[in-house]
């Protein structure tokens, strides 16, 4: 304890510092995982998703697309189950994910959430989605809107994850793809590149980094048991 801060313990008190944010990075191509929310012959979030994953190759990085088709809701199924399996092992590979909802009666649809809530905020002493980085796009039948932008930002904060400024929204999707599914010029079109370009840099400049930079004071004062007892409970 200090006489200034008498609430403080001084030995897990851990000053930010330059230094511990010149970590060599990894080489690889940045990895980032993309999931879409509807199952629909013609998806135009999934055809949206498709488009970003083309970006994301051109500007470097290694693109995966989930496929919810198949994937159960949550816990009406086991964790074993092989699309919830497959959903993990993206997740933990990743480094950045692309989440892109249809916007459905105002909000984010079920096919899109029920996805996240297949991801665990632990699997054992790993947070699957800590620190990665995050950009979000919706796409709707009618005219502008950002309700599933704005509900994902929150999930995207709640799984403490670092969301990227830009977003995409799309309005009347069925308006802005060809016959064979790819996005026709424009200057939505010209959003989603620029979405794509900036969470390829930030996942660049964040990556090696993110271990300090979700490190926190409150957490350093528990022990092991205690955090993984509480992050568990909040993951029910």
């Amino acid at each position: 304890m200090t006489p200034e801060l008498p609430n403080i313990d001084p030995e897990l008190l851990d000053p930010p510092s330059q230094e511990q944010l010149s970590k060599p990075a990894p080489l690889h191509k940045p990895r980032i995982l993309l999931l879409y929310g509807s199952n629909r012959a013609r998806s135009y979030s999934r055809l949206l998703t498709e488009e970003a994953a083309r970006l994301l190759q051109q500007f470097g990085a290694e693109a995966r697309i989930f496929n919810p088709s198949g994937l159960p809701l949550p816990d009406d199924a086991p964790e074993d189950h092989p699309k919830v399996q497959e959903l993990r092992e993206l997740v933990l590979w990743s480094e950045g994910m692309v989440w892109c909802s249809p916007e459905r009666h105002g909000a984010m649809t079920g096919v899109f959430k029920s996805q996240i809530d297949w991801i665990p905020l632990s699997l054992g002493a790993v947070r699957p989605t800590q620190g990665k980085t995050l950009a979000l796009m919706q796409v709707s039948g009618g005219s502008q809107s950002f309700n599933a932008l704005n509900q994902m930002r929150v999930l995207g904060r709640w799984m403490r994850m670092f969301t990227i400024p830009n977003q995409s929204s799309v309005s009347k999707a069925f308006l802005e793809f060809d016959d064979v599914g790819r996005m026709k010029p424009s200057a939505y079109y010209d959003r989603v590149v620029d979405v794509m370009e900036e969470l390829v840099k930030f996942t660049l400049l964040l990556r090696g980094q993110t271990d300090y930079l979700v490190d926190r004071y409150s957490e350093r004062k528990e022990s092991a048991d205690e955090l993984s007892k509480r992050v568990n409970q909040a993951s029910i």
